[in-house]
């Protein structure tokens, strides 16, 4: 009988709170921006920016295996 190698388990929740809080980061500029009025809208690309990178950590904390 064989034995079943158990798979590399993958998934850093670690970097998915850190995508999560860039989330929140994102939404608390976005407030800031329309509270302001959009005057400006550089609080508008730095949410953006800050939307980007949670996405990129969202999919590195699932597709990055872990070290055991």
């Amino acid at each position: 009988m064989e034995q079943v190698q158990p798979k590399a388990r993958r998934g850093w929740i670690s970097v998915y709170a850190v995508a999560f809080a860039l989330m929140v980061a994102a939404a608390i500029a976005l407030v800031a921006s329309s509270l302001g009025s959009l005057r400006s809208i550089s609080l508008l690309w730095f949410s953006s920016a800050l939307s980007l990178a949670a996405i990129a950590a969202a999919i590195a904390s699932v597709l990055v295996p872990r070290r055991r």
